[in-house]
């Protein structure tokens, strides 16, 4: 369809009945989750795609499927929450934390995408939903199966780097974590003895205590500003928020203890690097 004349005969067509899209995406190769906007214009645009296929003769069964129609539209709107975590991981200046704690947030709301498909109401699945109402029936335990194995699947993939939270978020929170309970070897020439002893020194001195809850009160800052402007898809505006890596940075640098302040720049830089 994607050829010459059929591709110019579909457009005319969608203009003829005042559709609201004037064409089908194509997916790109390199992004593979820009499938998810194709998936989404190709559901929109069925019932004219089936019309022009007639047009030519052509016939596919499952286009009349209700069971595979059920699973496009499933799809449509999983690929859609998809999307939304891809562009969270996005841009520069994240950290290692943040993304670790973007999935794990998928990961709990795959419970409530779950239960909700159990329960019948899709108020998170908009494209199943209005396919329900026009044909009357899901299968909504094929498709709670089918989420319940994508969370499991995202547990097993991550279950590494879950153990390593509290190191990730060491750089933001010092004076809250157990040392003891860190991976130490980021710590590049930074013996955990010394590393206990240089916080113990820190721990009760308002100036650093008070950077780090500083730190923290950015970091949210940027955060839900960056969920504001997520929610009204300005992408490009969050380009221009204070990145929270270099945050973390600035903070470390008014320490005054050589070998704890240059072990944590080099674990920053390690969190940077995995960011970018």
């Amino acid at each position: 369809m994607a050829k010459g004349l059929n591709h110019r005969q579909f457009c005319s067509l969608l203009d003829e009945v005042d559709s609201a899209y004037s064409d089908l995406l194509l997916h790109n190769k390199v992004r593979w989750l820009s499938r998810g906007e194709v998936l989404k214009r190709f559901a929109a645009c069925l019932d004219h795609v089936k019309t022009f296929l007639e047009s030519k003769g052509l016939t596919y069964p499952e286009l009349e499927h209700p069971d595979w129609l059920e699973k496009l539209h499933f799809m449509v709107d999983m690929t859609g929450h998809l999307n939304m975590l891809n562009k969270s991981l996005q841009g520069k200046g994240s950290t290692a934390l943040q993304m670790l704690e973007d999935v794990l947030a998928f990961e709990r709301k795959m419970t409530v995408f779950a239960r909700d498909v159990q329960k019948g109401t899709f108020s998170h699945f908009p494209s199943l939903r209005e396919f329900k109402e026009a044909h009357n029936h899901i299968n909504c335990e094929y498709l709670q199966r089918a989420i319940i194995e994508m969370q499991t699947a995202f547990g097993q993939r991550f279950s590494e780097f879950r153990k390593g939270k509290n190191t990730l978020s060491f750089p933001v929170t010092p004076l809250d974590i157990d040392p003891s309970m860190l991976n130490m070897s980021p710590f590049t020439g930074v013996s955990l003895p010394d590393l206990e002893i240089e916080l113990a020194d820190i721990a009760d001195k308002e100036l650093w205590v008070s950077k780090f809850k500083r730190l923290t009160a950015d970091l949210e800052d940027v955060a839900r500003q960056k969920a504001i402007l997520a929610r009204e898809h300005k992408w490009s505006d969050m380009e221009i928020l204070p990145k929270p890596d270099k945050l973390v940075f600035e903070t470390w640098n008014f320490i005054n203890f050589p070998p704890i302040r240059e072990g944590i720049k080099w674990t920053c830089m390690v969190l940077y690097f995995i960011s970018k």
